[in-house]
Formats: structure tokens, C-alpha cells, sequence
């Protein structure tokens, strides 16, 4: 599995891997999504309780069709339709809304009705009907503004036909034009591509080349870089062999991804919408949970600084139990935290080193407005100050240039409740 393109592609995204600041994003979100945890029951409160302490701001979230629409609606853009049953779907948004968390709102799963009594992943016959439900799920959310067309459509276990014209033509566009005719604020995401082909799907790049193709409409193009080999990190890969890169789009190799964008939508924004590093235990092909924290930080620098990326979603928040399951999660299976659940609420890293001179970068994701937090350094044995409490901006980001030989230790503090991140070493 994995990466790494040919000698002339990877010496071409070479070029690209320190990313021009006129193009990054100076908002990116940074969310977590989890269906299975923040479904609808009594442990709901409790879970979006979790989401404040950790500091989410964003929750990706799969508004499924197929549940939402169990039966046919007679008039399908009206949220009152009697066939529609948003039970669950109104527990979970109004309660994320009412925690001031945004969501970006994934359509997905046709329901029977609509393809001919096929599966969730056989895509509707008519080109209209996502689009009268998106209008039905918009009408009902209006503060929602963020919109997602499908999930990993390059792959039949999602999409059935995996075809990109299809996609474009009976999906994307005409959600699209519904959502912008709804309101000029709401932004759509195509794509949500599955990092590399699969035995039943296609490559990301080789579903781009059809999108293009179809004249897709959309605001950004969103993507799922997960790691698809363990010598991979957030920044590149062990080592130099890439046989296993080419068609392959990771965090690793994220401006290949970017070059593909730019290649075949211009100059369109790029959200990452899945992202994740499995641990062992209890996965046994998972990093360790300490590697999971340092990625997981050095994922939200790495993002930070590409150009034209506005979003990275961490899945998951909690690990599935089944061992053949996912195991991505901030918290294990029986709800401890992981090293990880303190990095996603105060994520830290190295962004550059001149000399002695040292830039660290992070945030305060916990609260709102500018936050306070200290800088410390392990020395003697014990952690010392360094200079004053510092503050974030109203972003909850701050930058720290210290004077540090290679080795130093650092973390940061959370003031108001002294909660520590993960330790960074100067190298």
C-alpha cells in the first residue's frame, strides 16, 4: 500500500513542500467526526460535553438519506414531508448547534426508493432527488453552511457505479445549484475521495480526471489522506522508496494532492474531511499512542501551512470495540483518554529551526477568544517558565520563537485548568 510517485513526480512535488503563505488559509478548522459516538440516546449531553473539554469547533457529520427518507416523500424539498423522520439527526445538530460547535453536513445513502431497490451505495436515478433532500436538510438546518456531496465515491463499496460523470451529473451539480439557491453562504464540497484505489475503486487522481471531465460546480474539493503504509508521517516517508505512491494521495505526499487540484479545478479550496492514525494497542498494524499524539499535532501544522486547505477532520473521537473495526480514536473503546485527546485540545510542534533559534507553533482549541497559556521547558528535572503567559490570538494560535539546542523538551499549559500538551523535542 502506498505512495511515492515516480522519479519526475516526486521530485515535481518536491518542489512544492514549502507551500506559498499568499495561499494558506489563514481560518483553517480543524473537527472530528464520529458518527457512532454522537448518535442520538441518553450519553448524547454527556458526549457533547467531551467535545467542548477537548475544544472541537467542527463536527463532520453523515446526515444519511436512506434513514432520513425511509419512504418515498410526496413533496421531498419540504422538511414537514411526513415521510421524513429526523428523529435522530435533530438530536444530534441542534445539540451540536447549541454547543456553538459548526457542522459540515455529509449527504449520503439512497434510499430504496430512489435506485430501484438496491443498496445504500447504488446511486438514485433521477438527478433531482439529492438535491430536493439537501433543500429539505437545509430548510430545516439553516445555520448549517457547510455541505459535503457523498463519501468516497471513487470506490463501489460507496458509490455503485464508481463512475465520476455519474457523480457529478446526478450528484454534485444539482446539490450544488439547490444549496446556493437556498443561500449564497452555504459552500459545497465534492469529491471526498478515498485516498488510493482498492480492488472494487479507482484511483483519487484517476476520479479527479473524469470530474473535470463532467464540469463539476463546487466551492472546494475535499479529500480523505489517510496513511495507507507505515512508513509514512504527516510529512513525508521513511525513507525513499516510492513504488507504492503512485495514484496514492496522503498527508504524506499532500502537495501532490494540491498539484492535482490545482491541475484539474483550479484554484478551488481543499478540505480534508477524514484523517486518522490507528493505534496499536490494539490494532497490531496501528502506531503507537504516543506517535499517534506527535502525528496528530504535526498533521494540523502540516495543513496549516498548504496551500488552500481550509479544513482537517479527525476520524475518529472513540475506538470501535471489534478489533476488525477502527481504532483512530482519542479515547479507547472503554472511553479513556488517549495521549491524543490532549493533543487534539493543545496540539504543539516544531514549524522551524534556524540555528538555536527554534519557531513553535500550536493551539489553545479549549474555550473561545484570545486564550492564555504558558510555555515551558524541561530543565533539571523539573519544568521551568519560559518568559511570560502568553496568549493566543481569537483563534486559539499562537507562535513562540525560542532560543533551544537540539534536545530541548517543551510543552505548553492551559491556564485556566493547567492542563499540559504533549511533550515536543527540539531537533
Amino acid at each position: 500500500m502506498k505512495l511515492a510517485v515516480l522519479a519526475a513526480v516526486c521530485a515535481a512535488a518536491a518542489a512544492l513542500l514549502v507551500p506559498a503563505v499568499s495561499s494558506a488559509s489563514p481560518y483553517i478548522q480543524y473537527g472530528v467526526q464520529d458518527d457512532a459516538y454522537l448518535s442520538a440516546g441518553p450519553s448524547l449531553d454527556s458526549r457533547l460535553d467531551t467535545l467542548d473539554r477537548m475544544g472541537a469547533k467542527l463536527v463532520r457529520y453523515t446526515v444519511n438519506w436512506r434513514q432520513v427518507a425511509p419512504t418515498m416523500p410526496r413533496k421531498a424539498a419540504n422538511p414537514g414531508d411526513p415521510a421524513y423522520d429526523w428523529t435522530n439527526t435533530d438530536a444530534v445538530l441542534n445539540g451540536l448547534h447549541k454547543h456553538r460547535i459548526a457542522v459540515l453536513v455529509t449527504l449520503y445513502g439512497t434510499p430504496a426508493w430512489a435506485n430501484g431497490g438496491r443498496k445504500a451505495s447504488a446511486i438514485p436515478a433521477s438527478k433531482w432527488s439529492l438535491a430536493a433532500f439537501a433543500t429539505a436538510v437545509a430548510q430545516r438546518y439553516p445555520w448549517i453552511r457547510m455541505w459535503e456531496v457523498w463519501n468516497e465515491p471513487n470506490l463501489r463499496s460507496f458509490l455503485n457505479p464508481n463512475s465520476p460523470v455519474l457523480y457529478v451529473q446526478r450528484l454534485l451539480n444539482p446539490t450544488y445549484a439547490a444549496l446556493h439557491a437556498l443561500n449564497r453562504a452555504n459552500r459545497v464540497a465534492g469529491g471526498a475521495t478515498s485516498p488510493r484505489a482498492t480492488p472494487s475503486g479507482m484511483s483519487p487522481v484517476s476520479f479527479m480526471r473524469g470530474m473535470r471531465a463532467a464540469r463539476p460546480r463546487m466551492d472546494a474539493y475535499s479529500h480523505h489522506p489517510y496513511p495507507v503504509t507505515r512508513r509514512e508521517r504527516p510529512n513525508g516517508f521513511y525513507g525513499d522508496n516510492c513504488k507504492y505512491c503512485k495514484g496514492v494521495l496522503t498527508l504524506a505526499n499532500l502537495p501532490l494532492l494540491l498539484q492535482e487540484v490545482h491541475r484539474d479545478f483550479g484554484g478551488k479550496r481543499i478540505w480534508l474531511t477524514e484523517y486518522g492514525y490507528q493505534t496499536n494497542p490494539p490494532d497490531p498494524s496501528g502506531v503507537s499512542r504516543t506517535v499517534q499524539a506527535q502525528y496528530l499535532a504535526e498533521a494540523a501544522l502540516r495543513a496549516k501551512d498548504a496551500r488552500f486547505v481550509d479544513v482537517l477532520i479527525n476520524f475518529m473521537i472513540e475506538d470501535e470495540s471489534r478489533l476488525a473495526g477502527w481504532q483512530s480514536g482519542l479515547l479507547t473503546a472503554a472511553g479513556a483518554a488517549k495521549p491524543s485527546f490532549n493533543s487534539f485540545m493543545l496540539p504543539i510542534a516544531q514549524a522551524g529551526r534556524t540555528g538555536v533559534r527554534t519557531t513553535i507553533w500550536g493551539q489553545v482549541r479549549s474555550g473561545f477568544g484570545k486564550r492564555a497559556y504558558r510555555l515551558q521547558r524541561l530543565a533539571g528535572g523539573r519544568w521551568v517558565n519560559v518568559g511570560a503567559p502568553g496568549l493566543t490570538n481569537l483563534r486559539g494560535s499562537y507562535t513562540r520563537v525560542v532560543r533551544a539546542t537540539t534536545g530541548t523538551r517543551f510543552r505548553v499549559l492551559w491556564l485556566p485548568n493547567r492542563t499540559a500538551s504533549r511533550t515536543i523535542v527540539v531537533h
